[in-house]
């Protein structure tokens, strides 16, 4: 838009403040963003609605923003039409100043929506809308001040050569925005796919993650594909540096590789899966997340262990949830010689019984394990159906009612005990001199 246009468009603008005509664009203006906000709140409901009904909670980030791109996009639709239609009659000065507004606006938040279904937890998205909203506004504010053109030939001025390839700043530009729209779209769209894989019934959570990853990779390779040959670079060019990069990678990145392979195979056999309660060398919790590098396990204290995924692979793993998750716990007791076993037993057992989470089948049960040299080992066995939980709760439990009936029936839990019997006890005392403490107490 050239200055003498900007020019001639604030003078219609006022021309048109100063006739009862520019009650109608105002009118219609706010019709069509009445509207578009309606439709917004319908949209952000319907999302809602249909989380509630899945039982994923409140919207997240990336459902809030999908409401917040409703309402330019609609606006600018409505504001379109409307100014078609309202042509025939009416000068339409005012909507020619609202649409770049609002194709502004639906950039920023589309931009902004798809970076939250790629990265849903990141930190910087907040900072990031910040200054692509304040870099958006600036570029319709040029464009309608009619500076555009000339910041654009200065851009263009400032060229380059890069070996038979003359560049200027402009096309860097235009490049760079090219490919950050493709990816920003292959992103966007990966999002979409793994959210509604991850809400598909029936599926399991391993092939859900497969799935999701799988897709991602081969749209950012497909934008990035096509991305580069609208910029200008050819890939046939990349051919060379591809190869010295994958040969840098067999040598210098072995352990990435073989971690990222190793996620892909737990993911697709599931030997392990997330909730599952696994043990590897002196690690144990409960799986929270399994990515293709690692897999993160919560201990019962809470601290969380990162695992790599070939150790996984490779190693022994107690996975204590993969097909039952019924896991057996043993007491040890030990009681003297002279209490009645069986009563001491059948305590264990009704002990065991009492408390809620040991599982009537199997039953717990109660064993006579060895005669020991204080006393007799007993050991007591029950069932657990949730091993997440810990035992040590339950451990304390059933220990403490184990002490207050043993009290209560006069069994006793013995303690290490020894004798010490004086043998010829008829030698003189004399004897007794061989005492070192005893001889230099009396030379002193």
């Amino acid at each position: 838009m050239e200055e003498n246009q900007i020019a001639q468009l604030l003078i219609d603008l006022w021309g048109d403040l100063q006739q009862p005509a520019i009650f109608w664009q105002l009118g219609v203006l706010a019709l069509c963003l009445g509207l578009a906000a309606l439709l917004a709140g319908q949209v952000r409901r319907a999302v809602a609605r249909r989380r509630e009904r899945l039982g994923l909670g409140a919207p997240g980030l990336a459902e809030e923003s999908l409401a917040r791109v409703v309402f330019p996009l609609t606006g600018l639709l409505l504001v379109g039409a409307a100014r078609l239609v309202l042509s025939h009659w009416h000068h339409v000065n005012l909507f020619r100043l609202a649409v770049p507004l609002l194709l502004a606006m639906a950039v920023i938040h589309l931009t902004v929506h798809a970076l939250q279904r790629a990265f849903p937890k990141a930190g910087w998205l907040a900072s990031f809308e910040r200054a692509f909203a304040g870099l958006a506004w600036l570029m319709v504010a040029l464009h309608i001040s009619g500076l555009l053109p000339t910041v654009i030939d200065g851009l263009e001025q400032v060229d380059f050569t890069i070996g038979k390839a003359k560049l200027n700043l402009w096309m860097l530009l235009q490049g760079s925005l090219t490919v950050l729209l493709t990816v920003l779209g292959a992103l966007w769209l990966a999002g979409s796919i793994e959210t509604r894989l991850m809400s598909t019934p029936g599926l399991d959570s391993s092939l859900k993650l497969v799935f999701a990853r799988i897709s991602k990779a081969l749209l950012l390779l497909l934008a990035v594909a096509i991305g580069l040959p609208l910029v200008g670079i050819d890939l046939t060019a990349l051919s060379v540096f591809g190869g010295a990069l994958g040969v840098g990678l067999g040598f210098g990145m072995q352990k990435i590789a073989a971690n990222y392979v190793s996620g892909f195979i737990l993911l697709l056999d599931r030997s392990i899966r997330l909730g599952n309660l696994i043990t590897v060398g002196n690690e144990r919790g409960v799986v929270s997340q399994i990515t293709t590098r690692y897999t993160v396990l919560k201990g019962m204290t809470g601290i969380e262990s990162i695992v790599p995924n070939e150790v996984l692979v490779s190693s022994v793993v107690q996975n204590e949830t993969f097909t039952d998750p019924r896991v057996r716990v043993a007491l040890a007791v030990q009681v003297n010689y002279g209490c009645d076993l069986e009563q001491a037993m059948g305590i264990l057992v009704e002990a065991a019984k009492r408390q809620p989470r040991v599982l009537a089948d199997p039953a717990p049960a109660a064993f006579l394990e060895a005669f020991a040299d204080s006393g007799i080992n007993l050991q007591l066995g029950f069932w657990i159906g949730d091993p997440h939980e810990g035992s040590l709760g339950i451990r304390s439990a059933i220990n403490l009612e184990i002490w207050r009936r043993f009290k209560e029936a006069g069994i006793e839990i013995p303690f290490p005990q020894r004798e010490v019997r004086i043998l010829n006890a008829s030698l003189p005392i004399e004897s007794a001199n061989l005492n070192p403490l005893h001889q230099g107490s009396s030379t002193a």
